[in-house]
């Protein structure tokens, strides 16, 4: 028991930066995915090419190797940036693509008839969206959000590649250490409960938008 006691206290470290890294790239993501998504479905062409574009790179090249190419790639060129900077770049550039896409499934998922009610209604775009277009959104695609935010917990471990010291790093120093695979049991476990915490808030989250049903 002192053995695991002191196994989590040495690790803790790691989850912070774990969960750090976590939370940034959903709140970054998740807001400019649902401004992209409102430009991928917009009238002028050119843009939404360019946004196309964007989203089949991110989606069609590995997490890993975006990580790679922010942080090693790019200084060849004379852009230089810090382990945690490249991070948060390739993170959020990668995961705003995915949300863009769901976003806007949710967005093209509500009727027509219920842009057009807001406008008799007299509400101004953003109101429509902001009261009657995005909680009914919310509530379509939270199957598929939840989804996406899970494989970013497990996502995140590929921040090894940097250098950075995250909880899963945190436990291969401790196996080389103690030549013991007790910790990445430890490992695994704090995965699973950050991820059962997060189903049961999204959970949560679907029953209180049951009343748009």
């Amino acid at each position: 028991m002192n053995y695991i006691v002191n196994l989590l206290l040495s690790m803790k470290g790691g989850m912070f930066v774990t969960i750090y890294i976590f939370f940034i790239t959903l709140v970054f993501s998740i807001i400019l995915g649902i401004i992209t998504a409102m430009i991928r479905i917009s009238n002028i062409k050119i843009i939404r090419v360019v946004v196309s574009f964007y989203i089949f790179i991110m989606r069609g090249t590995p997490l890993l190797l975006q990580i790679i190419f922010i942080f090693f790639g790019l200084p060849m060129i004379g852009v230089t940036f810090e382990r945690y900077t490249a991070v948060f770049i390739a993170f959020i550039l990668n995961y705003t693509a995915y949300f863009t896409e769901i976003f806007r499934a949710g967005i093209q998922s509500i009727d027509k008839g219920q842009f057009e009610a807001a406008k008799v209604l007299g509400l101004s775009k953003f109101q429509s969206y902001r009261y009657i277009i995005l909680p009914q959104m919310f509530k379509n695609i939270l199957p598929a959000l939840a989804n996406e935010v899970i494989t970013l917990v497990k996502d995140t471990s590929l921040v090894y590649v940097v250098g950075i010291a995250d909880v899963l790093r945190e436990g291969k120093i401790a196996v080389n250490r103690d030549a013991t695979l007790l910790p990445f049991l430890v490992v695994a476990m704090f995965y699973a409960g950050f991820i059962y915490v997060l189903s049961d808030l999204f959970k949560k989250v679907e029953r209180r938008f049951e009343y748009y049903r």
